[in-house]
């Protein structure tokens, strides 16, 4: 298959969770046999800490289109539109409208809309909020609608936004990225967690992180992250690394006895939601210990393959444990994370989804005209 996909980034790791997860499914899909074409605004922001200003030769002929105005390369885009097989717009594309209008208008290639922000999106809309990158008229006109949270999400998606055919496509992991290595001294903690700071789940991270460290001044805590800001609640034994890209990652983890997993509010509400962080951490074969939300047990055995903590005495269990304990712990992870979630299990899980309605392909009886994104 070839397949077009308008994203937030894929070129920049910072300080979002979209690149790396499209890095492992493109690399994925790559070594599946098909190729894909990947539009990007060129944000400022990620364009200041770009760590992949071109896709890697491993991606074989897929290709990163980054454009300043839409309109420079609106041309370009139906041009490949007419030879895909698959047209994917996502979350948090900046000119998302404008790709799904042309995407529709296209007809051609299957239309597939990915929410790897699906809580976010369905709370913004509930208090009333727009949505900017959600089409106007909800997800209807797709093909197919993807979630990166499961659950009660996916009816959320039908009831909320009139998706028709809806599937979760959960986060993961690529292990030749992520995997034990030495521990380096600089991360070197009892407990560690690696997260943008989000005020949603500031509560969370306070009774599981902040607290267990104050009552445990001689052991070492660790936070790695962008974003924190000066209030942070922080002690004399809570150590940063203001911002690790990816290739960091696996030392992070592997230095630690034990990291965490604080999911946002609105995801550990709706279930479903395991975090990539999650899977990275499980893929280096450290012991996660992550806070509780319905369906955890989908992707992990807990005291087996994950510890579950509720407050901070859990926490403090769970440093209490041996380092044979928690080795134990963490290599069943990782087991279980080659075994069903490392990004090659999505690609083939994403191809599967799109083979379904492939055969055979059919124009879409919906044209831009139709969808009138003039509308307020």
């Amino acid at each position: 298959m070839k397949l077009a996909i308008f994203g937030l980034t894929i070129s920049s790791s910072w300080s979002n969770g979209h690149a790396t997860l499209w890095r492992g499914l493109g690399k994925a899909l790559t070594e599946l046999g098909h190729q894909f074409v990947f539009f990007e605004h060129d944000e400022p922001h990620y364009a200041n800490s770009r760590d992949w200003p071109s896709l890697p030769p491993s991606l074989g002929d897929s290709e990163l289109v980054l454009y300043s105005d839409w309109a420079a390369i609106e041309t370009r885009a139906r041009r490949e539109l007419a030879t895909c097989d698959t047209a994917i717009v996502s979350s948090y594309c900046f000119d998302a409208q404008a790709a799904t209008d042309t995407i529709l208008d296209a007809r051609r290639p299957l239309a597939v809309y990915y929410d790897l922000d699906t809580p976010l999106t369905l709370e913004t809309l509930r208090s009333g909020k727009q949505v900017p990158y959600i089409p106007w008229r909800g997800l209807g006109a797709f093909d197919l609608v993807l979630s990166y949270t499961g659950g009660a999400a996916l009816e959320a998606l039908r009831s909320d936004l009139c998706a028709h055919r809806v599937r979760a496509l959960y986060g993961h992991v690529d292990p030749d990225v992520h995997h034990p290595v030495g521990p380096l001294p600089h991360y070197r903690a009892d407990l560690s967690w690696l997260g943008t700071y989000s005020a949603d789940r500031q509560v969370m991270l306070q009774e599981l992180f902040v607290t267990p460290a104050r009552l445990r001044p001689r052991q070492t805590f660790l936070i790695g992250g962008a974003q924190y800001p000066e209030h942070f609640p922080w002690s004399d034994n809570v150590h940063f690394a203001h911002y690790l890209p990816p290739q960091e990652h696996a030392a992070f983890f592997s230095s630690s006895r034990l990291t965490l997993n604080v999911t946002r509010e609105p995801m550990a509400r709706l279930g479903w939601c395991p975090s990539a962080r999650l899977f990275e951490a499980a893929a280096c074969g450290t012991a996660v210990l992550c806070d509780e939300w319905c369906g955890l047990d989908d992707f992990y055995t807990p005291d087996q393959q994950i510890l579950v903590a509720r407050s901070s005495t859990d926490t403090l269990a769970a440093l209490d444990l041996s380092d044979q304990q928690l080795q134990a712990i963490g290599r069943t992870a990782r087991e279980r994370t080659l075994d069903e979630h490392t990004s090659m299990h999505r690609a083939r899980q994403l191809i599967h989804y799109l083979e379904e309605l492939h055969s055979p392909p059919s124009p879409r009886p919906v044209s831009a005209h139709d969808y009138d994104a003039s509308r307020p």
